[in-house]
């Protein structure tokens, strides 16, 4: 069956697909009401809008305000048109238009009688699309001025002109408009009605019309023709005229302003939807509901000021009643009022259907498409929307609105000018002759809106079309090819990619989908070629002149090999096989170096190489021998020739060349927006280059250590993973030395101290620490030092790769073993150091730590030294093996060092015997000491010196017992002598004392030249006896003569005193003075302390006395007396001072019984004169 012998209706007959709200030829008009579908979705609209609009006939509303939204070709402004219709219910054809939707409504008698009911009334209907209305000036009153003109057209004046407008009202208010007409007329030979639109040109017979008709003056009519003002109108008095012209009309008369594409009018202009808002809100608080304002948009009113929703929060009540509508709507409607079909067309499809069921699921399966784009669901959808796909009504509103937005010649594909309706009707008809096989193939649609598209996109298609025309590198498949790039271009909801481009371009059920991928790669190809498109990956894309000349700039662009490959690298090492380092048997981490051909990506570190190569090298050097050859301790992996990642890595980066080289902000937004387009392009081929290459590695070949590897299964990440494990295996083949593997730090300090025996010994790591021990024999024939840096560095290295901390537990199995000696800077360690582990693993301290092979010391030495020990320290268990020897005589001498430096610490602040020799063993304990690093001088020194070592060990056996039981004594007798040195003269009387005082000088005298005797100390305690009891006794004496004079010279002041009350004051004083000598006599333990006293007595007593004398003692001139002599100036005569002295004093009262007591006495007076004598010139006794 042909095609267009299938549908119900002749899908040649003309209908009005070009929708436009002013349009009403009768024939038309009855077309667009007879076929008006209304759908499921329509019909809650039409019963939202009447419940809300008839409720208006019963109770006064301010809520006038409708919102129709819908997408482009959603019908929105066809169902504003009609709502306009069934509001006037007009009279087409002899048929009311309300009478004609009564058989649409036959299922729904409710709803219809709501339509009825709310028409009844008499209702006009002011239809205007405001984008084509409106002024070209669109200020803050733009709104305002539009709905001032249509009411005004409305009304029958002249809107368009707002001072002529007001002149027509003005005449139409006096009544004399029919009159004004015919006097114009009869003046000017045309009417005012085809004049008034080039009144201007008139001047002189309006003025004389206004003249005669108005009665005004000349001057006046002219200077009202003259006048320049604007004539200014608001809200309120538009709102006002409104609301007086209703109130003049019956009490049902309802008047409604159908507004279409005010959405797109006012857009997110603020002053505009102010206006707007301002314009309703007053229209329905004035006129309460007899006026209504009815506005369509691309956005719902939400949508429109959802930016400034706090702001315009009034305005979205103003528009209480709102009606979406959506896609579902046009599908139906196109169902229905072009593709329904006739009963024989139906049965026929869905037998071929059915038979073909599971070639047309096959045909329509897209990818990297959203979920609602897809083929037939079963045979009623197939039979309903043949020959077009379900996809189609989708993909084409969507098509719509892009190309509005970023295609289209004017402000707007739509207001009208093209519908889903036309375009689907247009695209049948192209088919219309073939057969029931054939399918509309999606580019078919590109010829509907063709006309309305921008000339720079017009101009790449016909160019195309003329280079196809003449074979000129095109072929004409290949412009079909290009108008379908062109219409999806914007569409996000499906990618151009290849397959999907091969089933749009479907254009019957039985394609060969194969031979049909064969067709149009070809075309893309030569399209591509010939920089009619783009493309991004697997994604094409339609170019305009303008980005053909870009995209030509870019491929023109140099961009070198090896930032391919630098590319290539970061994204394999980077983003693919982002880890730096292998991790082999779950605990060996090798790291490797990366490259890419011969680029190194990073830092080249190791000793293992994981190279890709890419179709950038040479293919002579990618023939087996030669990869075999070059794979020697390496991986080379060859990357598939047939995957593109390289060229869609080199496309990004002539992108990023090529913005680099512009000066991208200072151009033009058109091309700064075609940039970015590519520059988007750029990440879409980085992304693609990473999924191609992981394929280009999932179908790679390997070649590792000299092997043609084979791995079969696995992804690209688990393939490079198995390259790397065998290439481990063959690099680092001594790995398994290393039986057990460290924990820890704490481990190597186990296995020093023997601990970790059965774990780390000679069991476990036995082949690896006789491979450490058979380096350290080699290096030590050579005489090479070998640090612990170089055998760790040795045996991190291939074919070992032992981990840092397995070696250092095998140098302390060594160490602990006492096959290997260990110094740090120049000195040995013993296993037992604390720091040890910290030498053998820290990077700061393994490059100052020195292991070499241990000579051993003699058994004969070890010995002897073990037999000097146990004599020395009075010991049996002393070690017999060398490092427990050696850790047992520092052990020991450390003992003794800290024992001798304890006795010296006992010679500071006092002189005591033997310091030198305590000096001396602490000395050589140091010195035995200092050869602890040397296990063998440590020995023979200790060898050397065990002689002198044994004699300061008995030498210092007097020293220790001294210290213990003797320095008490000892400090006593040394602090004794040392405070009775004032009093030796006085001692040197008494021979026994004086013998006694020597001999503890003698027992107590350290002497270098010397030695102590530490025999006599015990005699200290006697000698000490000796001399106090002796000095005891004439301090006693002594004592006993100075308290008596201190008695006598009292007396003698209290007799001088007597009664005299005088004299008491002097009496009590020198009372007291006594009483303070007395004191101090009593207190003082020495002579020479005393000596003298006797002295100071006498003087106090001969100072109390003189005192007292001159109280009684009559002056020899009285200064109350004059003298009758005449002053006379007399020469000073020098007087010898003379001490006054007591006989008493001097010559105290003792009984004297031989000639040596008379001679001690004088020689005591005699000293005792001479004594004052040296403070004055002559003694005065009294």
């Amino acid at each position: 069956m042909i095609i267009k012998n299938m549908f119900a209706e002749d899908i040649n007959r003309k209908i009005n697909g070009v929708v436009k709200v002013d349009q009403d030829e009768n024939q038309v008009l009855v077309q667009e009401l007879d076929e008006y579908v209304i759908t499921k979705e329509l019909k809650k609209h039409f019963i939202t809008f009447f419940n809300n609009y008839g409720d208006s006939f019963n109770e006064n509303t301010s809520d006038i305000g409708v919102w129709i939204s819908g997408f482009f070709g959603s019908g929105k402004s066809h169902f504003l048109k009609i709502l306009s219709y069934l509001l006037e219910n007009k009279e087409v054809q002899g048929v009311k238009t309300v009478e004609r939707f009564r058989k649409k409504f036959e299922d729904d008698a409710a709803t219809f009688m709501m339509i009825d009911n709310a028409t009844r009334g008499k209702t006009d209907t002011i239809l205007f699309n405001i984008d084509i209305q409106g002024f070209s000036n669109k200020d803050k009153t733009a709104v305002l001025r539009v709905f001032a003109k249509m009411f005004y057209n409305y009304l029958g004046f002249y809107g368009e002109d707002l001072k002529v407008a007001k002149l027509e009202q003005f005449i139409a208010k006096q009544g004399k408009t029919e009159n004004f007409s015919q006097v114009f007329e009869e003046k000017n030979g045309a009417s005012w009605l085809t004049s008034r639109d080039s009144f201007a040109f008139f001047e002189d017979d309006i003025v004389d019309t206004l003249q005669e008709v108005l009665g005004m003056s000349k001057s006046a009519a002219e200077n009202w023709f003259n006048g320049t003002e604007t004539v200014e109108i608001s809200i309120d008095k538009l709102v006002s005229e409104i609301k007086e012209y209703v109130d003049a009309q019956s009490k049902d008369f309802r008047l409604l302003f159908m507004v279409d594409e005010v959405g797109q009018y006012v857009g997110g202009d603020t002053d505009l939807l102010l206006n707007l808002q301002s314009l309703v809100e007053t229209i329905g608080s004035k006129c309460l509901g007899k006026v209504w304002v009815v506005c369509t948009g691309q956005e719902a009113i939400d949508e429109v000021i959802k930016a400034r929703e706090n702001e315009f929060s009034r305005i979205q009540a103003r528009f209480k009643t709102r009606l979406s509508l959506s896609s579902s709507s046009a599908d139906e409607v196109i169902q229905k009022r072009i593709l329904k079909k006739t009963p024989e067309a139906a049965n026929e499809l869905e037998t071929l259907y059915k038979d073909n069921d599971s070639v047309l699921r096959n045909l329509f399966t897209f990818t990297d498409a959203v979920g609602d784009i897809k083929g037939y669901s079963g045979a009623s959808e197939f039979i309903k929307n043949f020959p077009f796909v379900p996809y189609q009504f989708i993909l084409m509103q969507k098509v719509f609105a892009e190309i509005r937005k970023h295609g289209n010649s004017g402000k707007h594909l739509s207001g009208g000018e093209r519908s889903m309706l036309s375009g689907f009707q247009e695209a049948a008809q192209k088919i219309e002759d073939k057969n029931e096989y054939a399918l509309a193939p999606f580019y078919l649609f590109y010829d509907t809106v063709h006309t309305f598209l921008d000339s720079s996109i017009r101009r790449v298609i016909e160019r195309a079309e003329r280079a196809a025309d003449a074979g000129n590198g095109l072929e004409p498949q290949d412009v079909a090819v290009l108008k379908l790039l062109y219409l999806v271009r914007y569409v996000d909801d499906i990618k151009a990619n290849l397959d999907n481009i091969v089933i749009l371009m479907a254009d019957k059920i039985s394609l060969d989908k194969i031979s049909m991928r064969e067709t149009v790669g070809a075309s893309l190809e030569r399209l591509f070629k010939q920089n009619y498109i783009g493309h991004a990956g697997d994604v094409y894309n339609f170019l305009t002149d303008e980005e053909q000349d870009i995209q030509r700039e870019i491929y023109k662009t140099v961009v070198d090999s090896s930032e391919v490959v630098s590319r290539v690298g970061n994204i394999i090492f980077n983003d693919i096989y982002e880890s730096k380092k292998y991790r082999y048997g779950g605990k060996y981490d090798f790291f490797f170096n990366s490259y890419v051909d011969n680029i190194a990506i990073g830092s080249i570190t190791s000793e293992m190489n994981l190279k890709f190569l890419t179709v950038a090298t040479d293919d002579t050097e990618k023939s087996p021998l030669r990869l075999t050859t070059e794979s020697s301790g390496q991986a080379l992996i060859v990357l598939s020739d047939k995957s593109p990642y390289y060229e869609y890595i080199e496309n990004a980066q002539k992108i990023h060349k090529y913005v680099k080289q512009k000066n991208v902000p200072q151009l033009p937004e058109t091309v700064r927006r075609i940039i970015n387009h590519h520059q988007e392009e750029a990440r879409k081929y980085e992304s693609d280059a990473k999924k191609e290459l992981i394929s280009a590695i999932e179908t790679a070949e390997f070649y590792v250590d000299g092997e043609h590897l084979s791995i079969k299964s696995g992804d690209a990440k688990s393939k490079i993973n198995h390259a790397l494990e065998y290439l481990v295996t063959r690099l680092y083949y001594d790995l398994n030395l290393i039986k057990k593997n460290a924990e820890k730090e704490e481990d190597i300090s186990s296995i020093l101290m023997g601990r970790e025996r059965s774990l780390f010994g000679v069991e476990a790591n036995s082949e690896a620490a006789v491979k450490v021990e058979e380096y350290l024999e080699m290096q030590y024939v050579k005489n090479i030092k070998v640090s612990m840096s170089d055998i760790q560095s040795r045996y991190k290295a291939a074919p070992y790769g032992w981990k840092e901390l397995d070696i250092a537990c095998v140098v302390a199995q060594l160490i602990h073993d006492q096959k290997v000696t260990v110094k740090y800077n120049g000195e040995t360690i013993q296993p037992n150091n604390p720091n040890l582990p910290e030498m053998l693993h820290k990077k700061t301290k393994i490059g100052n730590t020195v292991i070499s092979k241990r000579q051993a010391v003699s058994m004969q030495k070890i010995r002897t030294v073990r037999g000097f020990l146990r004599d020395y320290f009075d010991e049996m268990d002393v070690p017999e093996d060398e490092d427990g020897l050696i850790e047992h005589i520092v052990k020991k001498i450390e003992k003794e060092k800290t024992h001798y430096e304890n006795l010296l610490s006992n010679y500071i602040g006092h002189k005591y015997p033997d310091k030198l020799l305590i000096s001396s063993a602490v000395a050589t304990m140091k010195d035995i000491l200092s050869k602890q690093k040397d296990n063998t001088a440590l020995i023979d020194y200790i060898i050397k010196k065990q002689d002198e070592i044994y004699d300061i060990k008995e030498a210092a056996q007097n020293v220790e017992a001294f210290f213990e039981n003797q320095r008490t004594l000892f400090d006593e007798a040394v602090k004794y002598e040392q405070e009775l040195q004032n009093d030796l003269d006085y001692i040197a009387k008494d021979e026994e004392a004086e013998k006694a005082l020597n001999t503890i000088r003698i027992i107590t005298r350290i002497s270098n030249n010397e030695s102590f005797n530490y025999r006599r100390l015990p005699e200290l305690n006697a000698l000490m006896a000796t001399v106090h009891q002796k000095h005891d006794a004439m301090l006693k004496e002594k004592r006993h003569e100075l308290l008596k004079i201190a008695d006598e010279c009292l007396e003698e002041i209290r007799v001088k005193a007597a009664d005299d009350r005088k004299a008491s004051g002097i009496f009590q004083k020198a009372k007291g003075d006594f009483e303070r000598k007395k004191e101090y006599i009593t207190s003082k333990n020495l002579l020479a302390l005393l000596e003298g006293q006797q002295i100071v007595m006498w003087k106090i007593r001969d100072e109390a006395i003189f005192e007292i004398e001159a109280l009684n003692k009559k002056p020899e001139n009285s200064p109350d007396t004059p003298s009758d002599k005449p002053d006379k100036t007399i020469k000073p005569v020098k007087t010898k001072k003379l001490k006054p002295v007591y006989r008493m004093s001097m010559f105290p009262k003792r009984v004297l019984e031989t000639e040596a007591d008379v001679d001690d006495y004088l020689k005591d007076v005699s000293r005792r004169m001479k004594t004052i004598l040296k403070d004055c010139d002559g003694i005065q006794l009294d």
